[in-house]
């Protein structure tokens, strides 16, 4: 018999910087993740590693080394590698994301409308594809947001419609509400 091993989460992600200032100008200076403590790599005496907070408790830890050279050319996206690294922001830190990269001269894909959530991409100094998320929905307590999206997608393939939108979002909460939280009401339709 074989068994999982059971995630229950992203434990940190491990990114090959350049020198140290490069790294933390970005992850703090830009993206706003505090820098909260540096080792050695335990596996590379020649290197740093650098550990940021990107807002929720988890850890971006970054590799770095000062000889190493920035090279701003887009990292490669072959089978097996990284296309890019997504960061949460509240609906009211992107309503001023493209103003606060414009600011700073980053180029920018612009607002992207996924339908589910809004999108932003952009590149970091060494060329890796980084995208600013938000969610357009909270999910109704106890769910998450996978819970939401997971309940979305089979009302999407259920109409046969190509994306999840915020019709399938919507629907979605209401559903996760009739199965989770309890009423006194013998009928629960829409009236």
């Amino acid at each position: 018999m074989h068994r999982k091993l059971q995630s229950q989460g992203v434990h940190h992600i491990t990114i090959v910087g350049a020198d140290r200032q490069t790294s933390i100008d970005f992850w703090e200076g830009v993206l706003g993740m505090p820098f909260i403590f540096e080792q050695p790599n335990l596996d590379n005496a020649d290197e740093s590693h650098l550990y940021f907070d990107p807002g929720d408790g988890r850890l971006i830890t970054i590799f770095t080394k000062e000889d190493r050279e920035v090279d701003p050319s887009r990292t490669p996206t072959d089978p097996g590698c990284v296309h890019h690294v997504a960061f949460a922001l509240s609906q009211a830190m992107f309503a001023q994301a493209v103003e606060r990269l414009d600011e700073r001269g980053i180029r920018h894909s612009g607002v992207k409308d996924r339908g589910f959530m809004d999108s932003i991409y952009f590149q970091d100094p060494l060329g890796l594809l980084i995208e600013l998320a938000s969610y357009r929905f909270e999910p109704p307590h106890p769910a998450t947001h996978a819970d939401v999206l997971f309940t979305a997608h089979k009302l999407r393939v259920e109409r046969g419609d190509r994306a999840i939108d915020r019709v399938h979002v919507a629907d979605a909460i209401e559903q996760l509400v009739l199965q989770t939280r309890p009423s006194l009401s013998d009928d629960r339709s829409a009236r």
